[in-house]
């Protein structure tokens, strides 16, 4: 099933931007954001993965437009976020401080975050340091950028699922450098061969866009390689994950009891290649208020059926 089709079946029908723009957060990055439901109605901002996954249409259905009114936004450096491709003063805390600065612009005293994959991570960095400001928490594919993640996914785990895949993933990178993925590929992704760039972000992206599903989409996978995206995509998110996402190590499961009276919904595949099971099952132990929804038949993505059913429920549920 494609994931237009799965969106067709499950989410709410298509809807278009009610207003938009650009703001201006400083150090040479402007945000594209946009605004989509009813003016006044419960406030809610979802949060893209990635990083550097930009938005998509299809994420403004995941709400009852007549119930909610939201904020999707591009994060620095992807999607129609300006500079492209751009990692300078491009962290985890600039761009929770760049949620705080839409909050106050669009004047919520509250609001629920939604976040998936890397927004999951955002999403709980922002929750931890503003509690106050958080009505509800939905999150999809909990990822919290420990070494262990990290390296199940880009060094040994993930390669043992998906070996042929794995293949083209190494290809770029000569041998001897094999030892330290993340590192070779970043120096490779922030040098100056712009041809070896582009090959090396494009392996990256589809890396990515290969594995997070349960079953093979050909369409996605080919979308991950587009030039323009797989730079950004490529190129941040390595930045991220070569810094640990500025975070220190288990600080956000360390800390996640700061999320208590915070309601919360927890959504994750049990064949989640990129985002282990394990995460999202320790911070469900120490976040008391939240439930977990273990979904079976499904890997990482948004776009498996039974995942996205489960996330329109949450948002339905805390609309009322």
């Amino acid at each position: 099933m494609s994931a237009d089709t799965v969106f067709d079946q499950y989410a709410y029908p298509p809807i278009k931007p009610y207003d938009s723009g650009l703001l201006d957060v400083g150090d040479g990055h402007q945000i594209y954001w946009e605004r989509v439901g009813t003016r006044g109605a419960k406030p809610a901002v979802f949060l893209h993965g990635g990083p550097g996954g930009g938005c998509e249409p299809d994420y403004r259905r995941m709400f009852d437009p007549q119930q909610y009114d939201i904020v999707l936004f591009d994060q620095r450096g992807c999607g129609r976020s300006l500079p492209h491709a751009d990692l300078t003063a491009n962290t985890t805390w600039d761009l929770v401080a760049d949620i705080e600065r839409l909050r106050d612009m669009f004047g919520h005293q509250k609001w629920l975050v939604f976040g998936g994959s890397w927004g999951s991570t955002l999403a709980l960095a922002y929750a931890q340091t503003y509690p106050e400001r958080v009505s509800e928490l939905i999150l999809r594919g909990v990822y919290t950028l420990t070494k262990a993640e990290l390296d199940w996914y880009y060094q040994y785990g993930v390669s043992e699922m998906y070996p042929d895949r794995w293949e083209h993933f190494i290809a770029p990178i000569p041998e001897a450098e094999r030892g330290q993925m993340m590192a070779a590929y970043h120096r490779r992704l922030t040098g100056n061969d712009e041809i070896e760039k582009l090959r090396c972000a494009k392996a990256w992206s589809q890396w990515e866009g290969s594995t997070i599903s349960l079953l093979p989409a050909a369409d996605r996978i080919e979308e991950f390689g587009d030039d323009h995206f797989a730079i950004a995509f490529a190129r941040i998110e390595n930045h991220f994950f070569m810094n640990a996402g500025w975070l220190e190590e288990g600080q956000l499961l360390r800390d996640a009891a700061k999320l208590n009276g915070i309601p919360g919904v927890i959504v994750h595949g049990r064949y989640d290649m990129p985002c282990p099971l394990r995460t999202a099952w320790e911070l469900a132990k120490v976040w008391t208020d939240a439930e977990l929804h273990i979904v079976e038949a499904a890997g990482h993505t948004m776009a498996e059926p039974e995942i996205l059913s489960r996330l329109i429920e949450a948002t339905d549920r805390f609309a009322r």
